[in-house]
């Protein structure tokens, strides 16, 4: 006999959407490309060819549409891995879960997930205005515990306050062939903006020597090459879940020289037609 899953872990609205997405299943495609800023939904979605359904609620924004012949939702997940936690396990349920049952569906589907976001490079040979494709990531964000999810190399090589470390990797697939023409590399992602990322603006922080050693490491041949706050949930829950993702960053910031962009909305929108044409080109 199949699990029923209760009403409280599963929250479903008055109109038959999942509860923070407000989303029913036919209201995402199998292509699904995550933003941070709800702004930047709009921003996607004026290039795909058709647009069939448009949703809100909270920072959640989504518009889904197609590209050609492929079913495709921009969604907003706002900042942070907490929220890629929502948006992803809300996205898997509406696929892999019979919301009117409440059971799992015995034949899993697997999305595609691709983020366009933006980062700051920490090699100087980085250039602002870039692209890089993450390889995979390293979480300092705290996630993985959740998920029993940690890598016991990282935790003994790099001695770290915050564990324990976990790592994920994109699909091999979407890596070679969208991020083909980007930079390759490890992304950390951290659980703020600030100290976490080792900004110190009025409050002094003491952990120079933990980012020193991540900024050092690498995996599978690929170096630490950004840091931001999404890639490693992304790519966790995906593992977990069964999907596929790829993370693309539009480089804005270069810690190491010190800079930003001049010009961070048109790199934006470069990033957003670039995976707008490699979706189309997909197999």
């Amino acid at each position: 006999m199949k699990k029923v899953i209760s009403d409280s872990e599963l929250i479903i609205n008055e109109r038959g959407g999942i509860y923070h997405l407000d989303l029913k299943p036919d209201e995402i495609g199998d292509y699904i490309i995550t933003v941070g800023d709800p702004q930047r939904v709009k921003k996607v979605s004026q290039y795909f060819d058709k647009i069939i359904c448009k949703r809100k609620k909270r920072e959640f924004k989504t518009h889904t549409g197609y590209i050609d012949n492929k079913k495709v939702s921009v969604i907003s997940t706002g900042i942070g891995t907490d929220n890629i936690d929502i948006v992803f396990n809300e996205l898997d349920a509406l696929v892999n879960i019979n919301l009117e049952t409440r059971t799992e569906r015995k034949n899993k589907k697997s999305l595609t997930f691709i983020r366009i976001g933006t980062s700051g490079a920490l090699q100087k040979d980085i250039a602002v205005d870039s692209f890089v494709a993450n390889s995979s990531a390293i979480g300092i964000d705290g996630l993985g515990a959740f998920y029993g999810k940690k890598n016991k190399k990282l935790n003994k090589e790099i001695s770290s306050k915050i564990l324990p470390l976990y790592a994920s990797k994109a699909d091999d697939y979407l890596l070679n062939s969208i991020g083909r023409r980007m930079t390759k590399g490890v992304a950390i992602t951290a659980g703020g903006f600030y100290a976490p990322q080792g900004r110190a603006i009025r409050y002094p922080i003491d952990h120079e020597e933990f980012l020193k050693q991540l900024k050092q490491f690498s995996i599978d041949g690929y170096p630490v090459t950004n840091m931001e706050m999404e890639t490693a949930g992304i790519y966790l829950l995906s593992e977990v879940l069964g999907h596929k993702a790829l993370s693309c960053n539009a480089i804005l910031a270069n810690r190491r020289a010190g800079t930003f962009s001049k010009y961070p909305n048109e790199t934006i929108d470069r990033l957003i037609r670039t995976i707008i044409q490699e979706i189309r080109i997909l197999d």
